[in-house]
């Protein structure tokens, strides 16, 4: 069975609102630049490298499909335009960058897609979308970049809805700008 990976730029706060900084009108967004580091870097190109779908809500597709047709040339790039999309959305009409698919169904088509043939489906950003897997228990592992900042308020990847989730820790390592990179399992 293929693997649900959601993989999150995260706050102190807990806030995964706009660490690129133009993804929404947060008062702080980019936060998440002043902690590039080439360790990290090589982290999510890995992680991208070693996966063989991505899966994507709504709005971060729309980003992403503006941005990445023009990154050919890079490995980054390269390997985002080649993947196979998935983008569960009840409102997009058509998914025209390359290799998309539109899923509707949050429970019922990821439940099926991780069933079919292939390996590992990664989940960028994308919180609401990363909120419902989470809900209905088809998380298979937590990719989080715990960068040193608060940004006082945002959208969070736990709201204060009282559901209770418990994970296990697979790895964790810190980098010399003080992100920590950790890697959790869910505990069903």
């Amino acid at each position: 069975m293929r693997k649900i990976i959601v993989t999150e730029f995260i706050t102190l706060d807990g806030v995964v609102e706009a660490p690129g900084g133009n993804e929404t009108p947060h008062p702080h967004g980019g936060w998440q630049a002043k902690f590039r580091h080439p360790e990290g870097g090589k982290y999510k190109l890995d992680e991208l490298s070693n996966v063989e779908a991505l899966l994507l809500g709504r709005k971060t597709y729309e980003k992403f499909a503006e941005y990445w047709p023009s990154g050919i040339g890079t490995p980054f790039g390269d390997r985002m335009n080649q993947l196979p999309k998935y983008v569960v959305s009840q409102s997009l009409k058509t998914a025209e960058w390359n290799n998309s698919h539109i899923l509707r169904d949050v429970a019922g088509d990821l439940t099926a897609l991780k069933k079919t043939d292939g390996g590992d489906i990664l989940l960028y950003g994308s919180a609401t979308l990363a909120k419902a897997l989470l809900h209905h228990d088809l998380v298979d592992e937590l990719r989080l970049m715990l960068c040193p900042v608060s940004v006082g308020g945002g959208l969070r990847l736990f709201d204060d809805d009282r559901e209770l989730k418990k994970f296990s820790l697979k790895s964790s390592r810190a980098l010399d700008n003080g992100v920590l990179i950790i890697e959790y399992q869910p505990v069903r």
